[in-house]
């Protein structure tokens, strides 16, 4: 996929709120009502207080999500963990697991926030933005905003809305009677549209199929890559390849 340069990534926090004010104001809240024919999901693993970090991603045709490619890569972290920047600490490393894609992707789902940040700016806004693709944040945790419980049947939802009574997501029962997940805009889509697309990709689990894919698969990816560099038992010796 082509990738676009928004920004240098070495930078402080004080310059990283200034470039989120500043996309902020080109994400696209609207976006062709098509159906795709392409879904992705892409999500990031490390194990806590590494530096190392794995992305993860599929691709999958629409509507019967069925997998077409998978695509993991390695990484180092070089942006501390600090709520509300997370895209600067992720953005990095998923922009080059996306570089090795070569299907076109019509819509992107991210295991993050987009339009319901602090400062409207979050991972698959950044995201959808340096890929030029529409995408949709899915989380699974509130990060900012007000709502009203959505009702135990699949399908229920309310909106988050801010201090200002805006919308800035909603409030998305995805399974009965299971915790609601945090739906979003990222970029070139409607809110209507993105729940639409969600409750289309999830079917047994909480989590929509193309990030529920994703997670799985990274998280076998490093934990594949970590045990390689566990250290052996003590009184045992590795064996050596038969070449």
């Amino acid at each position: 996929m082509k990738v676009n340069t928004l920004h240098p990534w070495n930078i402080t926090t004080q310059e990283a709120d200034r470039i989120q004010k500043k996309l902020a104001k080109k994400v696209q809240p609207k976006g062709s009502h098509k159906p795709p024919r392409t879904v992705a999901g892409a999500d990031i693993s490390f194990t806590r207080n590494s530096l190392v970090a794995y992305a993860g991603a599929v691709v999958m045709s629409y509507p019967d999500l069925q997998l077409i490619e998978k695509f993991t890569l390695k990484g180092k972290l070089s942006f501390p963990y600090i709520p509300g920047f997370l895209s600067f600490r992720e953005a990095p490393i998923l922009t080059r697991l996306f570089a090795k894609i070569k299907t076109r992707l019509d819509l992107i789902f991210f295991d993050g926030q987009g339009l319901a940040h602090p400062r409207r700016f979050g991972l698959a806004c950044h995201m959808g933005l340096i890929l030029d693709r529409p995408a949709i944040g899915c989380a699974k945790s509130r990060l900012t905003g007000f709502y009203d419980e959505p009702g135990i049947n699949k399908g229920d939802k309310s909106f988050l809305v801010d201090e200002n009574q805006e919308t800035i997501g909603a409030v998305l029962r995805s399974k009965n009677a299971c915790k609601p997940i945090f739906i979003s805009i990222g970029h070139k889509i409607d809110l209507e549209t993105a729940l639409h697309r969600t409750l289309q990709c999830t079917s047994h689990y909480r989590i929509p199929e193309p990030v529920r894919q994703a997670h799985n698969l990274v998280n076998r990816y490093r934990k594949a890559d970590e045990s390689v560099f566990q250290p052996l038992p003590k009184n045992r010796t590795r064996r050596r390849p038969i070449r």
